[in-house]
């Protein structure tokens, strides 16, 4: 693989970050849907995140071909502002070599420079390197929603994690203690 670039997303980047998302979907392992979005929609999203709904950075390489995504969505509704919903996604042959590590770091920078103060996610439990990943860059566990997917006759948990953003450390992050809600 080319050398992989951590770019902030524009609406050139649409059709390469569908394309994506829908590789990764058909896998039917890491996303909550198994096909990507139509082209109108991935376009309706990233304008949102143009328009300060959130944050986007792709991992690219060569000319542009997107081979990953980390997003950041502001949550909209009055009271829960500070908080933040992380996604993000790679190609298989983008995995095992950082790019994830660093499209999260850069997504959450983003997210943090406008003003994120939590930023959760869900993860499958299956999804062992991606938790992993998740805890070595703060975030913890808060609880479980059992049997949260029933796909191709299997069911699936999801873990929910959050990262919460400590004020007074400039920007950082602190861990807190949770206990999992299981």
């Amino acid at each position: 693989m080319d050398e992989i670039r951590i770019v902030p997303t524009t609406e050139a980047h649409v059709d390469g970050f569908r394309r994506c998302v829908d590789a990764v979907a058909r896998e039917r392992r890491y996303l909550g849907f198994v096909t990507g979005p139509p082209l109108e929609q991935s376009r309706a999203f990233v304008r949102m995140l143009l328009d300060g709904g959130g944050v986007q950075v792709l991992a690219v390489q060569g000319v542009g071909e997107v081979v990953g995504w980390c997003d950041v969505i502001r949550d909209a509704r009055e009271g829960f502002g500070h908080g933040w919903r992380l996604g993000i996604g790679l190609l298989p042959a983008a995995r095992g070599r950082g790019i994830g590590r660093r499209l999260a770091q850069a997504g959450i920078a983003a997210a943090v420079a406008r003003g994120a103060e939590r930023i959760e996610l869900e993860v499958f439990a299956s999804n062992a390197r991606a938790i992993a990943l998740y805890e070595r860059l703060g975030f913890v566990r808060e609880g479980v929603k059992h049997r949260a997917r029933k796909l191709d006759g299997r069911y699936e948990d999801n873990v929910l994690m959050a990262l919460l953003v400590d004020a007074s450390a400039g920007g950082g992050t602190a861990a807190t203690e949770s206990s999992p809600a299981t």
